[in-house]
């Protein structure tokens, strides 16, 4: 383990939603002194998030929902617009994300692809994020989507044309970060101008 820390204590603040603990050590600077510190961590599993797209169409598929810590954060109607995601709960990522992008979009995918992983928020949450691209098509549409009514989730499944959600990024419609990341991956690799099958 990292020998600049020492004396970890970590406490557990709460168990309400997901986990809240605090972590209490002594962190050597650069210099070699020690320094106590003290850090609040929400602990709330790991997750992965997908972009389904359609090269041929030039199109994406995104949600919209109401988010309540945007809401108390200055997202003045709390909806915003993400790409496909969820908790892996006991699930790998792949078979998680694949269910979860059936009950949210209502498309059964086929392959699906893992491009990179990040930590989302790594001053005060755990959670490591896998991120997935997915090809769609209209046969894959096996429901409605929209979530699931016992996790209270009222999602909208949302059809876009790839370029219209490149300017939603500048236009602030679109601030979710892991969307924004999955964008710019697929206008780097999916939607460039020549390769094949891309209409824009």
């Amino acid at each position: 383990m990292n020998p600049n820390i020492a004396n970890l204590e970590v406490t557990i603040l709460s168990r309400n939603w997901y986990v809240l603990r605090k972590a209490t050590y002594d962190f050597r600077k650069p210099d070699g002194s020690w320094e106590h510190q003290q850090r609040e961590v929400y602990d709330r599993g790991n997750g992965a998030a997908i972009l389904l797209y359609n090269a041929g169409k030039g199109t994406v598929i995104l949600t919209r929902q109401f988010r309540m810590p945007t809401y108390l954060n200055g997202n003045a109607d709390g909806m915003l617009i993400e790409a496909c995601a969820g908790l892996l709960d006991t699930l790998d990522p792949e078979t998680a994300i694949r269910k979860e992008a059936e009950e949210e979009t209502g498309y059964q995918v086929g392959e699906v692809k893992k491009v990179f992983e990040a930590y989302m928020s790594p001053g005060s949450v755990t959670e490591i994020l896998h991120f997935f691209i997915a090809p769609y098509t209209a046969d894959m549409k096996m429901t409605d989507g929209g979530g699931l009514a016992h996790e209270q989730e009222n999602i909208e499944v949302l059809e876009i044309p790839f370029s219209q959600a490149l300017d939603m990024i500048k236009t602030g419609d679109i601030r979710d970060g892991k969307t924004i990341m999955l964008l710019q991956y697929a206008q780097l690799n999916l939607f460039r101008p020549g390769l094949p099958g891309v209409s824009l």
